[in-house]
């Protein structure tokens, strides 16, 4: 599948089978993992066969069951690492829905099992994201409709009409879809709302935006 079918496809999943990552899919997974660090700067780690992460009572009360695989999303602690986790975060999770896995991004609802990953000097972990085959493919989330999230001066393009209903397609946290994307000609400017991890849900939407919108029919402006 495209990136956009692998948009309209990825739904959170909070319940995963026993059946083990294919080796093939563990070993492009890590290989894509590793390119997005060196881009983004990020620490991103895969941890396979950790069920205590998810053992606890948050991620029973959260309904998490069968997760013995996630992604430890650690980096640099300063400006802008929430944004960047988001948005490198949802390029892997996109990856992973193209390789026939399922995901869920998880804030609150898992332990921190410190030997599972590695938080170097000045990181941090700011959340984790549940891996594997699902017990179902999830469902659809409720969206704004796309006036709720825009502002433009111009008469809207096709494109950024696109990148809009990409980025109400990215999952957010509690579902709130605080962020706003601003168009001034070519130039797109997106914001994050007040919440709670309104800022890596930014960086998720931004990465919708991009791949429906076209890399190519604008750049970003200064927030």
């Amino acid at each position: 599948m495209d990136l956009m079918e692998a948009i309209r496809e990825r739904h959170s999943v909070r319940s995963y089978s026993e059946k083990a990552i294919d080796n093939n899919v563990k070993i492009e997974l890590l290989s894509y993992i590793e390119q997005c660090n060196k881009e983004s700067g990020l620490h991103m780690q895969l941890v396979m066969n950790e069920p205590r992460a998810f053992d606890g009572f948050m991620a029973h009360y959260g309904n998490f069951s069968g997760v013995k695989n996630y992604i430890a999303m650690v980096g640099k602690k300063g400006a802008g690492l929430e944004e960047r986790c988001g948005y490198f975060g949802e390029k892997v999770v996109l990856r992973a829905q193209q390789l026939g896995l399922n995901t869920c991004w998880v804030a609150l609802s898992y332990s921190k099992v410190h030997t599972a990953f590695q938080i170097g000097k000045n990181e941090k972990l700011c959340l984790v994201i549940a891996i594997g085959y699902g017990e179902t493919n999830g469902t659809k989330h409720k969206i704004k409709q796309p006036e709720a999230v825009m502002k433009a001066d111009v008469p809207i393009p096709e494109w950024f009409q696109k990148g809009i209903n990409a980025a109400l397609l990215a999952p957010t946290a509690i579902n709130q879809q605080k962020f706003c994307f601003m168009l001034k000609g070519n130039s797109v400017t997106a914001k994050a709302g007040i919440g709670f991890y309104t800022k890596i849900d930014l960086g998720i939407a931004k990465c919708h935006f991009e791949i429906g919108a076209g890399k190519e029919n604008f750049s970003w402006g200064l927030q």
